[in-house]
């Protein structure tokens, strides 16, 4: 099972309707929760996921809004009495925040830091591009390995069927019967998270053939000079990464408390989103991953 619940799409200042960032990607038997900020463990509540599903958070950054809501979650887990290992992914620079965020927790669980300084893989499957932003940031990718898919007319011509699919899958070969004769190969999915960053090499990197592609989209085209001054995305280049990407599905987050309605911001990302499908997220909205792409 793959999807993504949106819990929190406000930017700097929670709204009345938007809580601060908080992203829960449920990625076949793994959680992990990107980014929670202030009331992540209420919106937790909301969207009715246990705390105990959480096997790995990764911070982007350490400005309040992505990360001060750190304590309350390790607490939580605690409270529900969580066993399995807890991975913290998070920049190195930004170490002393982040220990002393865990450090107001309640001590109990079984967290392992991991802070990272460079671009590259982190974890199994899990990889990070550097950010743009006014501190360190980075960017999340998680990949699922390549495989094949099988065509059923050509498995049916060469008489395989039962467990001898499976046989032919491991082994490579069944009598004179190749694996290539009778499957193709089908590239892994891929999520890619972006927060707070002006356009650059790690964000299109990031979106590049994502099946979803979460990115901030703090302003509207109208107001470039200000996303340029505070190096976030406009709604316009949030599209665009999606666009020369060629992604399948774009969620935009992390909106200005300045715009009441974000319709304005998703009508411009999909202006310039090319083929990808445009969701402007509200708070609690579950997302499921794409069928294909």
């Amino acid at each position: 099972m793959r999807e993504l619940v949106v819990l929190g799409t406000s930017s700097q200042a929670p709204t009345r309707t938007r809580n601060h960032n908080g992203y829960f990607l449920q990625w076949e038997q793994e959680g992990i929760l990107f980014d929670p900020g202030e009331g992540t463990q209420r919106q937790l509540i909301h969207a009715g996921l246990a705390a105990s599903r959480i096997d790995r958070i990764c911070i982007t950054h350490v400005h309040g809004d992505h990360c001060f809501g750190l304590p309350g979650v390790l607490s939580r887990m605690v409270l529900d009495g969580v066993d399995h290992p807890v991975h913290l992914h998070y920049p190195a620079s930004g170490e002393d925040v982040v220990r002393a965020l865990v450090l107001l927790a309640t001590p109990g669980i079984d967290l392992r830091l991991h802070p990272h300084g460079a671009a590259g893989e982190i974890a199994p499957g899990l990889a990070v591009e550097t950010l743009h932003h006014r501190v360190e940031a980075y960017g999340y990718r998680a990949t699922e390995p390549d495989g094949r898919t099988f065509l059923p007319d050509r498995l049916a011509a060469a008489g395989i069927a039962g467990p001898d699919v499976g046989r032919l899958q491991r082994e490579g070969r069944l009598g004179a019967v190749r694996l290539d004769d009778v499957s193709v190969h089908r590239p892994g999915r891929r999520f890619a998270f972006v927060m707070d960053t002006a356009l650059c090499d790690g964000a299109s990197a990031l979106a590049d053939g994502a099946d979803l592609l979460v990115t901030e989209s703090t302003f509207s085209d109208d107001d470039a000079p200000l996303a340029a001054r505070y190096l976030h995305l406009t709604a316009g280049q949030a599209g665009s990464l999606a666009g020369s990407g060629g992604a399948a599905t774009l969620v935009l987050t992390h909106f200005s408390s300045r715009y009441d309605d974000v319709g304005l911001l998703a009508a411009q990302a999909r202006a310039t989103a090319g083929t990808a499908t445009v969701i402007a997220a509200s708070d609690l909205d579950r997302v499921p991953f794409p069928v294909s792409h």
